[in-house]
């Protein structure tokens, strides 16, 4: 492997942290232990760019892996070797739990199928997790013959035990230091390769949704669900990168395995680890009938009970799942979260607790040979040590002042996007004191907003009265302009959204030719200092720029009107218009063309599912429309939910079907500056 600019970047910013990202899949597939095992051995040994040093490190790492991990099949020769040497050293996933006939604790080592070994109370205190489902250790594992011939006798025991993580006070700083070498394209293709993806074959949706994926490692009580194909690499995260991590697989849990086990006070999974990821989550159960709501209490707030005492943990939890059809089917039979287990899938309580919706469909299905990097990456143990040092606190300060989010988001929605958010900042700027540009904040906060929103669409589903206000919007700085985010998922080119579109665009209906029938635009303009019109469309339909004509003069000559005291005739308007329908020459859109061209100017959203409709002519006055219920039956079929037509077109309206007419909103405007004011956002 060739080094590039990102690996020599990488070596000069974190030296000693950084391991090649190939020859951790190399020894993970050979040996029976986790990637994270394998990269804490290669990140001792092998932590640098230098090929002769790293020869030296693997041969190292090589012979520690094939003494002291155990093969299937291999398991009595380990042991007779600990009865021969009296100790041996192994790396092993170490469990503990109670005898109380007997008052002390035993450790499971499973590779060897040891289940009753001896081990202190000071080693169990000082490593609470054993007593969950443990974790990978170097084990000193020493055989006592004289207890091996008493009768009932535990000749293996152990007698030291180091964990396969990194104890480090200063991880922190090495990191903040690290993270100021690099730009923020750079430093995220960096935190890819550091959990084994290769950055430059990954779309930037799937980008994002791998720095979604990291989010619950760095805040705490973030409840996050991700759905989608199967083979995405959902749970690899999960389960192989860090320590912290506890992956449940089926979704089998026990509330005194998750929580607290109310007769020896033992605390569950959640006070544990930093992480809890029920993967399947189609199986999702507990053994007792509140288990659910116990879960439910515990997303909400943190906290669960044992008897009269309340207890605070700050595990985050995640939930994994397939999508069994296609985006669409999945939508037409039911909604994005039905793959929930029954008690879930329709209390819109539940849903309300998930921070965040990761989109899974917008990741390819991994191909090893093309995802997963050979790459220099930070080291594992060194990357979920920082995360987790990152946990405590918040980035929210960073948002204040700076976004201001629309009246749609409730009191939960907030909480989400703010931890979602946080989460994001603490991963592209560990270090709080960085500064963060308003364009980076920006794509931060809109993916925040559209992972909460995917939630709030999925509630609406089940609930349409109660949800029915979804429009997440945000303005960045106290003059901003308003921006709303929607999920790409409900969108498409030709249907008409309902989300408010960006100051300048509107959807517009052109009244057609006998042959063709209307044809649905949609027109975008932006406006910028100097003077004049410009099509961008080449050539520009005729028809068209007789539209946009007429709508400039119209501008100028009703500017006080519809401006108040801005000049447009010191602004260029660059105007796109795109066709959708078999009518492409944009006859008749004058009126659609100075809502838009107003909208620039004044930097005024357009109101959501809204169509405008309407000829205009040089003196200001709105033309007739020849074939205005063929228009609104067209505005029916592309999903609008509000047709603005002039008053003229109100009697032939009479004519149509009662079916149709329930279906539609239908608002007229007496002349044309009536027709911008009833097209903005108030």
């Amino acid at each position: 492997m060739e080094l590039d600019a990102l690996d020599r970047q990488a070596a000069a910013a974190f030296d000693g942290y950084i391991v090649r990202k190939d020859l951790v899949r190399k020894y993970a597939r050979q040996y029976p232990v986790p990637t994270y095992v394998v990269e804490f051995l290669l990140g001792r040994y092998c932590a640098t760019v230098d090929e002769k040093e790293i020869q030296e490190g693997l041969a190292i790492v090589e012979q520690q892996l094939a003494e002291r991990t155990v093969r299937t099949g291999d398991e009595e020769l380990y042991k007779a070797r600990a009865k021969e040497n009296g100790t041996i050293r192994l790396i092993d996933l170490v469990r503990v739990r109670l005898d109380a006939a007997n008052d002390c604790y035993v450790a499971e080592l499973p590779s060897l199928g040891l289940r009753t070994v001896r081990i202190t109370d000071a080693v169990v205190r000082e490593h609470e997790r054993l007593l969950t489902d443990g974790f990978y250790a170097e084990v000193t594992l020493a055989y006592d013959a004289v207890i091996a011939q008493q009768a009932g006798g535990r000749p293996f025991g152990i007698d030291a035990l180091r964990p396969i993580q990194m104890s480090n006070p200063d991880v922190l700083d090495a990191l903040a230091r690290g993270r100021r070498a690099f730009d923020l394209p750079g430093w995220t293709a960096f935190l890819l390769r550091s959990v084994g993806l290769e950055p430059d074959v990954l779309s930037d949706r799937a980008k994002q949704v791998a720095l979604l994926r990291m989010v619950p490692f760095v805040e705490r009580n973030y409840n996050m669900v991700e759905l989608g194909p199967r083979g995405t690499g959902k749970s690899h995260l999960y389960q192989q990168i860090s320590p912290s991590s506890h992956l449940i697989s089926g979704g089998k849990a026990t509330v005194a395995k998750m929580f607290v086990n109310n007769a020896t006070g033992q605390r569950g999974l959640v006070c544990l680890y930093d992480v809890v990821c029920f993967d399947e989550v189609a199986g999702i159960s507990f053994d007792q009938k509140d288990g659910v709501n116990i879960l439910k209490g515990y997303m909400a707030s943190g906290e669960f009970s044992r008897g009269k005492q309340s207890i605070r943990a700050e595990g985050s939890l995640v939930f994994l799942g397939n999508l069994d059809a296609d985006l669409d089917q999945q939508q037409r039979v039911g909604h994005l979260l039905s793959p929930l287990p029954p008690e879930m899938r329709t209390d819109t309580a539940f849903m309300d607790r998930l921070h965040a919706y990761v989109p899974g469909w917008e990741f390819p299905k991994l191909d090893p040979r093309a995802h997963l990097t050979d790459h220099f990456g930070l080291v594992s143990d060194f990357l979920s040590e920082c995360w987790s040092r990152l946990r405590p606190g918040s980035r929210l300060p960073t948002l204040q002042g700076r976004v201001h989010f629309g009246g749609a988001l409730s009191g939960r929605d907030l909480e989400g996007v703010y931890k979602s958010a946080s989460g994001l900042l603490k991963l592209l700027y560990p270090d709080p004191e960085m500064p963060v540009p308003d364009a980076e904040l920006e794509t931060i906060v809109r993916l925040a907003l559209e992972s909460r929103r995917r939630i709030k669409e999925q509630q609406k589903r089940c609930l349409r009265n109660e949800f029915r206000n979804t429009h997440f919007s945000y303005t960045i700085g106290v003059d901003g302009v308003e921006q709303y985010v929607s999920v790409p998922e409900l969108r498409s080119d030709d249907a008409i959204e309902e989300d408010p579109l960006p100051p300048g665009q509107v959807w517009a209906m052109g009244p057609g030719s006998p042959e063709s029938g209307p044809g649905l635009y949609r027109i975008e303009i932006t406006a910028a200092p100097g003077g004049g019109v410009r099509i961008l469309n080449a050539p520009p339909p005729p028809a068209f720029k007789e539209s946009v004509r007429v709508a400039e003069q119209n501008l100028y000559t009703q500017a006080k009107r519809l401006v108040g005291d801005r000049e447009p005739r010191e602004h260029e308007f660059t105007i796109q218009l795109r066709a959708f329908d078999a009518d492409k020459n944009g006859a008749g859109l004058g009126v659609p063309v100075l809502v838009a061209m107003t909208g620039a100017l004044l930097e005024r959203n357009t109101k959501g599912g809204l169509i405008i409709a309407g000829p205009l002519n040089l003196g200001g006055s709105t033309e007739l429309l020849p074939n205005a219920v063929a228009l609104a039956e067209a505005a029916i079929d592309k999903r609008a939910t509000t047709l603005l037509l002039p008053i003229s077109a109100r009697k032939p309206l009479f004519e149509l079907p009662d079916d149709l007419a329930t279906k539609l909103n239908i608002e007229f405007y007496a002349d044309a500056p009536d027709a911008v004011f009833k097209s903005m956002v108030e």
